[in-house]
């Protein structure tokens, strides 16, 4: 049975796959950019949890980060954007991912311009999506 933990991830996972761009977790980014997009999971770090003792519980701010990259040769930025806010409004519509976590909240992106040499240059950022949890247990 999985854990906490990945039941969440793979649950933010799945709400991103309904989006255009292809999603993958914890891939290589590919030498080939989706016309869509490309978004990859990263399972990030859970951080120190706040506990409580009776009963015992971990309570945590979980850090998972989503690469976003594109490529488009005339309307990068306008296709970034694109993702962008689609991101947000999956987010958004299900910030408890079906009740799974307790909280959903994503955190604003630094964008940058990549060069590729003899391509179209890509736009990249890294989103922090902080996935607030509990679990019964540290390795739970």
């Amino acid at each position: 049975m999985p854990t906490p933990r990945e039941t969440v991830l793979a649950a933010l996972q799945a709400r991103l796959q309904s989006l255009a761009a292809l999603t993958l977790r914890d891939e290589v980014l590919p030498e080939r950019i989706p016309a869509a997009g490309l978004i990859i999971l990263r399972d990030g770090q859970p951080g120190e949890p706040e506990v409580t003792l009776s009963p015992l519980r971990y309570h945590y701010q979980h850090r998972a980060e989503l690469e976003v990259v594109v490529q488009a040769s005339n309307s990068r930025a306008t296709a970034f954007d694109t993702l962008i806010a689609a991101i947000g409004v999956a987010l958004e519509s299900d910030r408890t991912l079906r009740g799974l976590c307790d909280w959903v909240e994503p955190e604003a992106p630094a964008s940058v311009d990549l060069p590729i040499e003899g391509a179209a240059a890509l736009k990249a950022a890294v989103i922090t999506v902080i996935l607030h949890y509990t679990t019964t247990g540290p390795l739970a």
